[in-house]
């Protein structure tokens, strides 16, 4: 199993349209950026995307990849479901996964495209290409349904939080438990207050509540500073960063 950061940035990406921060002036100058959040996992062959960032289309061109063979949908914010309408006259009838509440929220914006709209519920795991999947539920108000991610393959777990804050419920905290790899979003730095975020110091004391034995942040803001900075601190994700897990490839090289 193969799994890809496709996207490590917020909404706005980074860096942010009309803004000179110290952090988006420094990716201009240095050509790095951060697109919109989407989590690539690879296996047997398949291609599967937890959300489909508004970068979708440069992010697949990037990886050299033709075709999608299931999309699975955390919540219905547009910088992690948009990027889907790029489908369009490319692939059709794409399998999609997610709570009904999800699918009726994004159906709306994606009454365009024509796609298989699978409905699945929390906690109650499905096989997609050798992985077992599960969603769980997070709380990112004011939505009514937000989803975190957990797949099971080989032996190993990989937890993606989704966007949340720190107020999860414990059967939530249950299915995340002793993950091999936890991806966990983090807006920004401590000392910053989100309603519907965590910080890094939330997000890392998430991680150890969970006993992960491997965190990389991401769904990072420009409130960061500049990546090569803000990476001797703390274990910041970056764009199409790629963990291998599977007999040629275990974890430990990643430790």
């Amino acid at each position: 199993m193969k799994v890809v950061l496709l996207g490590t940035g917020d909404s706005p990406g980074t860096p942010v349209i009309g803004c000179h921060c110290k952090t988006c002036e420094d990716a201009r100058k240095n050509g790095w950026e951060r697109k919109r959040f989407s989590v690539l996992i690879q296996n047997k062959g398949k291609n599967l995307l937890i959300d489909t960032s508004p970068d979708m289309r440069s992010q697949l061109l990037s990886m050299g990849i033709d075709r999608i063979d299931a999309v699975i949908w955390t919540h219905c914010h547009y910088d992690h479901f948009a990027g889907f309408g790029d489908f369009y006259r490319v692939q059709s009838n794409v399998n999609v996964y997610t709570s009904g509440e999800v699918h009726e929220d994004i159906g709306k914006y994606m009454e365009f495209m024509k796609y298989r709209r699978i409905e699945v519920e929390s906690y109650e795991p499905f096989e997609l290409f050798g992985m077992k999947i599960t969603l769980f539920d997070v709380n990112h108000p004011p939505l009514r349904r937000s989803h975190g991610v957990r797949i099971d393959c080989g032996g190993f777990k990989v937890v993606i939080s989704g966007d949340t804050n720190k107020n999860l419920p414990s059967k939530s905290l249950a299915e995340m438990m002793d993950a091999d790899l936890f991806i966990v979003e983090a807006l920004a730095p401590e000392g910053y207050r989100f309603k519907k975020h965590m910080n890094a110091k939330e997000a890392l004391q998430l991680a150890k509540e969970i006993r992960a034995k491997k965190v990389v942040l991401t769904h990072l803001g420009h409130f960061f500073p500049p990546h090569d900075v803000a990476v001797k601190k703390y274990p910041l994700g970056s764009d199409f960063q790629t963990f291998l897990f599977g007999e040629e490839a275990t974890l430990d090289e990643f430790l």
